[in-house]
């Protein structure tokens, strides 16, 4: 990635791990970067396998009072969030101020549906990831351990997804015209 004043990634089809840790560095160099569509990140080994790993997660707590303990978010942005907290140092000044550079969202909100959407290509599953291997969805995980609104981010990626068609669609037919009146000059 170059320095840019901001880069949006779009979370869609990556390894959670490998786009947490370009991401990390990134953020210490000063980078800003927002994560889309977290829901649709990936995670490597069988969708049980992750779920297993994920209740014995959830099982880490304090034992005298588990409101000072590990906190266990669910939603898939808050969990790229953490796994990418655990590769910066978050406790030094530099460390939060990098925190502070990053901006997480499950699917793709307002001002970031209009911006263009880079992909990290080494952290791709389909480039990583051995064809036959199994894999798991972040976005399924979550829901199955109490994450509430995988239908409600859905709903309204669908509608973003409509209107970004008829967009699309009215776009091409300028550009069509546009063809066609430089032709006919």
């Amino acid at each position: 990635m170059g320095f840019e004043k901001v880069v949006v990634v779009d979370g869609r089809g990556h390894l959670i791990g490998r786009l947490a840790s370009t991401i990390a560095k990134q953020l210490l160099e000063g980078q800003r970067v927002v994560v889309v569509r977290c829901e649709l990140l990936n995670v490597s080994g069988s969708f049980y396998r992750n779920k297993l790993k994920y209740f014995a997660f959830l099982r880490k707590r304090m034992n005298t009072n588990p409101a000072h303990g590990p906190f266990h978010f669910r939603a898939p942005s808050k969990i790229l969030w953490r796994t990418i907290r655990g590769m910066i140092p978050h406790k030094t000044t530099r460390g939060m101020e990098a925190l502070n550079r990053l901006k997480v969202f499950e699917g793709v909100p307002p001002p970031y549906d209009k911006t263009k959407r880079m992909v990290v290509p080494g952290a791709l599953r389909v480039l990583r990831l051995k064809p036959g291997r199994k894999y798991a969805s972040i976005g399924r995980i979550s829901r199955e351990v109490g994450w509430k609104y995988g239908d409600v981010v859905e709903k309204l990626e669908t509608k973003r997804k409509e209107k970004s068609a008829t967009y699309f669609q009215a776009k091409k037919k300028i550009n069509a015209l546009r063809a066609k009146a430089a032709a006919s000059a």
